[in-house]
């Protein structure tokens, strides 16, 4: 059965770029996104691990660790990563792990038999600090990632665990956010403060509570 949204990851101990880990022991109280390439040396994972690179200081910020997979070995990421440095201007700043016997992959379902028989989709796995599953994204191996839209859903997860509020179509950090309807609109004054502008009983819009 597929994992769900709720779900604890499952934990692992596996060999990555940076040595040896244990899952849970790594992740910390940290978010974690964990993401899988198929295959090392192929020219759209070169491009999203590049990227993803260049954005630590933006997970970094948020308290969230990354790490990547695929099911080549550790010797062969070493290697590729010469290439990522070279062509995307990055080094890789965060581990990679090695799953040659696919145990992580058939874990996390990344391996999609009707699309790739034997290598990783593109799987996005946010984390959150309870190790319960919040998000998961499936692309197929031919379209590269909008990590842009990763670290936007990062904001998203992470304020709304903390307010009762979600967040609406094409939010993004800043703007305004939806209370949640179960909250009465007395309740409503004194928890946001800032005040709320109702355009039905069920939508009322708010400036996001930590800015």
């Amino acid at each position: 059965m597929a994992l769900q949204l709720g779900d604890e990851a499952p934990n692992f101990d596996a060999e990555t770029t940076e040595g040896k880990i244990n899952f849970h022991s790594w992740l910390g109280d940290s978010w974690g996104v964990l993401f899988s390439h198929p295959k090392d040396f192929t020219p759209v994972c070169t491009t999203e691990l590049g990227y993803t690179a260049k954005l630590k200081p933006e997970f970094d910020k948020r308290g969230v660790k990354v790490i990547g997979l695929s099911v080549d070995p550790v010797s062969d990421h070493n290697e590729w990563v010469k290439d990522i440095e070279e062509t995307q201007g990055q080094k890789v700043n965060f581990p990679m792990i090695g799953d040659g016997d696919k145990k992580v992959a058939e874990l996390y379902g990344m391996i999609h038999p009707k699309s790739l028989d034997s290598l990783t989709v593109r799987s996005v796995f946010i984390i959150g600090p309870d190790k319960k599953i919040k998000l998961t994204i499936t692309y197929p191996a031919s379209t590269g990632r909008n990590f842009d839209e990763i670290l936007r859903v990062i904001d998203s997860l992470q304020l709304t665990a903390k307010y009762q509020v979600s967040t609406p179509v094409n939010w993004k950090d800043g703007d305004d956010v939806v209370i949640s309807p179960a909250i009465p609109d007395e309740e409503a004054k004194t928890k946001f403060p800032k005040g709320f502008k109702t355009l039905k009983p069920y939508l009322r819009l708010t400036p996001q509570p930590n800015k």
